[in-house]
Parts: C-alpha cells; sequence; structure tokens
C-alpha cells in the first residue's frame, strides 16, 4: 500500500470520526430531551403559560384527574384529564410542542372545556412526567396516541366522539397520528403550525440557526437517531400520513412563521383528500396564531368542529 492511499484512507477516517462526532452533537441538541436556548419564552405548547387567567383554572386540581398508559415499547405515559361540567360523549386529545408539557395547555384546554368538552392533555414521550429519552417529533408518538384514542373510549364509553388537536410538534403529531386505523370515534382533527416533515423541518433548522446544508448531517444523525432512539428521520412525514387520512382536518397556520416555515402549510394541505379546511392568520409568528386573534381563532375552530361533531 503507497503513502498516498494510506493518506487518503487516513483522510476518509478522519471524515468519517469528523461527521459522527457532529452528528452526536446534532441528536443531542435536537433529539434528547433538555431545555432548548432556540425556544422563543413565549411559544404555546412550549412553555407554561403562567400569566393567563386559564392557568390557574387549569392548575386547580379539582377540575383535573390523571390518566397513564403504558406505550407499546414500554414507557409509562402520563396526562391530564379535565371531564365536561356536564356529562358528554364530546371529547378532545390534546398534544403539545415541542419540549412543552401538558401544563402548557391551559388557554386551549379551556376553549375546548367552554365548549362542553372532556379534556385529555397527555404529555408527549420524554417529556413531562412520561417516560422516555428522546423525542420523537410525532413519529412514535402516533402510536402512543391511538393508545390514548382506545383508553378515552374505553373510559368514556363507546359512542365517544373524539378531536384530536395539535400545535406545533403537536401538529405534526395529530397529522401523522391521522394516517393510522383510527375508530370511527374520531371526528375531526386540529392542527396548528405543524411541520410538513422531519427531515425538511430538521433541514430548514440546520441552515437557519447554523447556516449548514442538510446533507450530509441529516442523514448522518437519522442514523444515529435510529440507532438510538428506533427512527429514521425518513420515516416521520404528515405529508405521506395524511395521504392515508380519511377525518376531516382543519389546518391552521400564522403568514409569519419562521420556525415551522409558513410554506409547509400548502404541503400538508395538499396532501389529504379528505374533508379540508385552512386558517391563516396575518402576521402571526410560530405558535402565536391563538395569541394573535383569539376571537377569530375560536370561532373558526368551533365552526368546523360544529360540521363533525354532533
Amino acid at each position: 500500500m503507497n503513502r498516498l492511499v494510506k493518506i487518503l484512507i487516513a483522510l476518509a477516517l478522519l471524515i468519517v470520526v469528523i461527521l459522527i462526532g457532529a452528528g452526536m452533537y446534532f441528536y443531542n441538541y435536537a433529539v434528547v430531551p433538555s431545555e432548548k436556548d432556540f425556544l422563543a419564552g413565549d411559544t404555546p405548547g412550549t412553555d407554561v403559560e403562567s400569566k393567563k387567567p386559564e392557568e390557574k383554572w387549569f392548575k386547580d386540581e379539582s377540575n383535573r384527574e390523571y390518566w397513564d398508559l403504558t406505550s407499546e415499547d414500554g414507557l409509562k405515559l402520563k396526562a391530564i384529564y379535565l371531564p365536561a361540567e356536564e356529562k358528554t360523549d364530546k371529547n378532545v386529545i390534546m398534544a403539545h410542542g415541542y419540549m412543552g408539557t401538558a401544563e402548557t395547555m391551559a388557554s386551549f384546554a379551556k376553549m375546548y372545556h367552554d365548549w362542553g368538552y372532556n379534556v385529555l392533555v397527555p404529555d408527549a414521550r420524554g417529556h413531562g412526567e412520561s417516560e422516555g429519552d428522546y423525542i420523537g417529533f410525532g413519529w412514535p408518538e402516533r402510536k402512543d396516541y391511538v393508545k390514548w384514542i382506545d383508553k378515552l373510549i374505553n373510559e368514556n364509553g363507546k359512542n365517544a366522539q373524539i378531536t384530536l388537536y395539535g400545535i406545533s410538534m403537536g401538529g405534526a403529531t395529530v397529522m401523522m397520528t391521522s394516517g393510522e386505523q383510527l375508530p370511527e370515534n374520531v371526528k375531526a382533527i386540529v392542527e396548528d403550525c405543524g411541520y410538513s416533515t422531519v427531515n425538511g423541518e430538521l433541514s430548514y433548522q440546520l441552515k437557519d440557526m447554523f447556516n449548514l446544508p442538510s446533507f450530509p448531517l441529516i442523514p448522518v444523525t437519522s442514523v444515529i437517531t435510529k440507532i438510538r432512539a428506533g427512527y429514521f428521520f425518513g420515516e416521520a412525514s404528515s405529508v405521506a400520513q395524511l395521504k392515508k387520512n380519511k377525518t376531516p382536518i382543519l389546518f391552521i397556520h400564522g403568514d409569519a412563521d419562521k420556525f415551522v416555515p409558513f410554506e409547509m402549510l400548502a404541503e400538508v394541505y395538499d396532501a389529504t383528500n379528505a374533508p379540508k379546511e385552512k386558517f391563516v392568520v396575518k402576521g402571526a409568528e410560530h405558535a402565536q396564531a391563538y395569541n394573535v386573534d383569539p376571537e377569530a381563532y375560536k370561532d373558526k375552530v368551533n365552526s368546523f368542529l360544529t360540521k363533525y361533531v354532533k
């Protein structure tokens, strides 16, 4: 083996080591649950809404129960359940945002509760009180939500009507859940600013935050994620799941969203042939559509749901 070949092999090995190191860094940065310095402090579905009047109501122990279940892969998952004031078949299962918890969903829980819904708000795996050492970006969580749906039907009866609602990563979670075999009890889905694909969202963030191209770091990190968390980024696609969706769905997005780019709204909206509507909130940044115009937000969601939830 001549010297040039040895040098080339050494360089190739060095590049591999550097890529693996960079992939591990990005895995820890994006996939491992921890405090994230890039998250806005007032993002609904991400941080606790400590100054809103709904928060006091939501935290009142007399209003809530605690549910749990075990995921297919053995994680103990937790949820907050807020029964309606009067007995009803109307139910909503909510999905919070990236690094949020059930406790961050007070405004939306109160909105549905005021409409007479039973409200179930799980902590996603790796978040809040639920077990897990990685973020699934909605992909493994979709199976968790199928189990939450089944549990709610078992607890509230075979006539339970269920709406799925999610914001940000939670929006992607309910879109990914839409492609599963869901019982007829699931009547409607409302997603707010969810991303079209995990590959697309992470590639966008890599460019936006680090000014780096997606290749080769995203594929390398995806392999690491498969080894450590059990899924490839390429599997996690709202678009692919929506193509199988049969449930009526409302898509919400702010046209000033720079975290999950506004352009992704068209991708997810066009992906499904189910009954669908979209609601664009002018000037709303990521996950801020409700805060920018809460009355219009409530009116749109309520008018959509009344078409499918009796």
